[in-house]
């Protein structure tokens, strides 16, 4: 009892220094809330100042820039009023940030290898490797193109926060970061947002540009299948999987740094290396059974964007179903709702069929991946946590403190386990998310791959660089006649354009061009439609072009335009400003009817050139559409113009807006076949009249007293003709015409005479018939 007596006031003051230790414990995480609290705060009060600002200025740019607003505010009584002041416009990406950047995204080896190509692509490993890394680091160039940016400042603080909560969940092991956890949520939100949309910029103005490269990437190049879906459904993937493996790996990196420090003192550097060894062995035997989730992924975006393909058809499951939006009453006409169906069921089925092979591969390795982590590594921990416990020189420094410091060597070694069974369990933890998070990395190596293979080929598109088959060596001289048929014909690769496109001539020339129709992938190479065509259009020379269907003639407007290539030779072609083109297919955009009349323009630009409405309704007086704002509610009004127009109003429309740009040339690519004899005759005299050199490109004669020259492309081995309307040639042609069809008319007497007889005959036998009483129906012949 004495022993006992002389124990108590020890046992008392241990009593009373764990009580001051508990309420010190509980007082520490107060000044950490508190800081959290503030940030929170602070962010808040600014993020909702910002949102309240957007709001702000979003309602004082009603006057929108894309000709949707009203134009009462602007245009009164005939005068101009400047348009109101909207929110700082998008800075748009340069030029020169491009030049900079093209560098960084070299052709890889998928892109390469071009859509004929599947076994090089499949031979190319997706993964976690020195590729993945460096496409990485080139995206990382737009989604970060320097240190002072809105982009690095939500990843400070994403970092910031990420460091709180780890602080916070060793201090207080009950509240665990919750409050953080929901700001990382939120900043990680904040940060796939900031690189989508900083990367969708770049990307659209890569993509829509003066060098047409949207129209490069549909129709001159083969390497990207689907566009669209790269650009709307890759980059929000590729964001939202970077900026959640930053928040999903970053932590456990730290968690694991602090945990082995920790654990390191209980159970020595003898512990720590067999848990290191432990590390390795498992990384191995993961990174062994681990199936290529890069490339499986990339599999199954493809499938999205190409999830059907025969020797007939290939398409994908979501542009199957626009399709049939677009041509519903095609098929409606056709019933071809079951060949439909088909199509649809076999896209989805493909889809499907890759998703659930993925599943049955994740199920397999999730299961092993679980045992080993939550199995091995909590058997092996424990092992080594009890190393000191039985081999106590081999424990830690906070283990031989215990000893020293008086306590029994039982409660030390219990107290030592009992500490490293915590970390242990806190390491296995944060070892188990960093497994997960590769899991996650190599997922995001495929859609890495398909990012970085858009910017890629973006950029080469852009500088107009193609790939093609490796031109053949052809004939010398195989193109020295446009009109020797008999010559060799020439190899057009997209990987040999030697041709020259010259700006600002007054005119449009032709010299020793040929008309190809470019075939990405293609191994033979392009078709050659017209040979060494030489043209030379002055204004005032309106031109026919003409020709049987699939001769070149619509070639002709590309070439022009820039949107095919020139192969060889010179085409020579007035600036941008001074040509206009009309399409066969009339296009009508999103918007109000205003901007119907006056595309490409927006209202924005309507008003700075000084143009109003009145004018726009004199345009449409020509076109013999006056009728229409009244019809429709006015200027302003929008709808799905392409289903309220008829065919001729739509061809009209386009018309209305050769006027309102008026420029010094015009082609017309059968762009009034929908219009009466009458009206179009009005238009072209029009069109005349306002010093508009038109190239009409058609098939109809009743074209040709508009013009006063003819190109005839004839289809035979790339021969044509060019001849002046009006010639004792031409006007042989017609006096031809003339008196074949006037000894038509010569006969229609003849023919009339005759059909009177036929009836008498057929009266008379009429009534000589049947006498039983039988009815006979009387029918005239005609």
């Amino acid at each position: 009892m004495v022993a006992h007596s002389k124990d108590l006031p020890q046992q008392i003051n241990a009593v009373l220094d764990a009580v001051h230790t508990k309420k010190s414990a509980r007082a520490r995480p107060l000044p950490a809330v508190a800081l959290v609290s503030f940030i929170a705060v602070v962010i808040g009060r600014y993020l909702s100042n910002k949102q309240a600002k957007a709001k702000k200025a979003a309602a004082a740019s009603k006057v929108s820039t894309e000709g949707t607003s009203s134009s009462s505010s602007n245009v009164k009584e005939g005068k101009v009023v400047a348009p109101k002041k909207t929110s700082k416009p998008i800075k748009h990406t340069t030029p020169e940030t491009f030049a900079r950047n093209r560098k960084y995204f070299p052709p890889s080896k998928v892109a390469s290898a071009g859509s004929s190509a599947s076994s090089a692509k499949s031979s190319v490993k997706v993964g976690v490797n020195k590729e993945f890394f460096r496409q990485i680091e080139s995206i990382f160039k737009i989604l970060i193109p320097r240190l002072h940016c809105k982009e690095t400042m939500i990843l400070v603080l994403h970092t910031t926060f990420l460091v709180l909560r780890t602080y916070l969940s060793v201090v207080v092991a009950r509240l665990d970061g919750a409050i953080v956890k929901d700001l990382i949520r939120y900043l990680q939100s904040k940060l796939s947002i900031a690189f989508r949309t900083r990367l969708t910029r770049y990307v659209h103005d890569l993509y829509l540009n003066d060098q047409v490269t949207y129209y490069r990437a549909l129709n001159l190049d083969d390497r990207i299948e689907g566009v669209d879906q790269y650009i709307t459904t890759d980059v929000a993937k590729f964001c939202d999987s970077l900026a959640g493996l930053y928040s999903n790996l970053g932590k456990p990196i730290l968690d694991t740094i602090i945990f082995n420090y920790q654990l390191m003192r209980s159970i020595g550097v003898s512990g720590m290396g067999g848990l290191f060894v432990s590390y390795v062995v498992t990384a191995f035997l993961l990174r062994m059974v681990t199936p290529a989730f890069g490339k499986l992924a990339a599999v199954e975006a493809k499938l999205e964007a190409s999830s059907f393909h025969s020797s007939h058809f290939r398409g994908d499951f979501r542009s199957a179903h626009t399709r049939l939006i677009t041509n519903a009453e095609e098929v409606a006409f056709y019933n071809g709702a079951d060949l439909e169906h088909s199509i649809l069921t076999r896209t989805y089925k493909r889809l499907i069929r890759h998703i659930n092979s993925i599943y049955k591969i994740r199920i397999a390795y999730n299961m092993f991946e679980d045992f080993i982590i939550k199995y091995c590594w909590s058997a092996v921990g424990l092992t080594l946590c009890a190393l000191p416990v039985f081999f106590p020189a081999l424990g830690g420094v906070d283990s031989v403190k215990d000893i020293a410091s008086g306590d029994k060597v039982v409660g030390a070694r219990t107290k030592g386990f009992i500490t490293s069974k915590r970390l242990m369990m806190s390491l296995a933890d944060a070892g188990g998310r960093m497994m997960y998070s590769y899991k996650e990395m190599s997922e995001l190596a495929g859609s890495t791959l398909r990012v970085y293979n858009l910017i890629s080929v973006l950029h080469q598109l852009q500088a107009g660089e193609f790939e093609g088959p490796a031109p053949k060596t052809a004939a010398a001289g195989s193109s020295a006649s446009s009109q020797d048929g008999d010559a060799e014909a020439e190899f057009y690769s997209m990987a040999d354009i030697r041709g020259v496109m010259n700006y600002g001539y007054e005119g449009i020339k032709f010299v020793g061009v040929p008309i190809v129709t470019p075939s990405p992938g293609n191994a033979n190479g392009g078709e050659e439609l017209v040979r060494n065509l030489n043209v030379d259009v002055k204004p005032g020379d309106h031109m026919l072009v003409t020709g049987p269907n699939g001769v070149g003639k619509t070639g002709f407007a590309r070439l022009v335009s820039g949107l095919w290539p020139v192969f060889r030779g010179e085409v020579s072609r007035p600036s941008p400003k001074d040509i206009f083109y009309i399409p066969q297919r009339a296009y009508l955009s999103i918007g109000s009817l205003r901007d119907q009349v006056i595309y490409p323009h927006s209202h924005a630009d309507m008003i700075k050139a000084g143009r109003t409405e009145e004018e726009l309704m004199t345009i449409l007086k020509h076109v013999h559409l006056a009728y229409i704002p009244d019809r429709e509610g006015g200027w302003d009004t929008v709808k799905e113009w392409k289903d309220v127009f008829s065919g001729g109003e739509k061809q009209r429309m386009n018309m209305a807006r050769l006027f309102y740009h008026k420029p010094k040339f015009a082609i017309l690519d059968e762009c009034t076949s929908a219009v009466s004899s009458d009206v179009e005759g009005l238009m072209y005299n029009h069109a005349k009249d306002e010093g508009i050199t038109l190239i009409t490109i058609s098939h109809r004669p009743a074209l040709f007293k508009y013009h006063l020259h003819l190109l005839k492309l004839t289809g035979d081995h790339g021969h044509w003709e060019f001849s002046t309307i009006g010639t004792a040639e031409e006007r042989q042609s017609v006096e031809n015409e003339i008196k074949s069809l006037q000894a038509k008319l010569d006969e229609v007497e003849d023919l009339k005479k005759r059909h009177a007889e036929i009836q008498k005959e057929l009266e008379v036998g009429l009534n000589a018939g049947p006498q039983d009483g039988t009815k006979v129906q009387k029918r005239g012949l005609f």
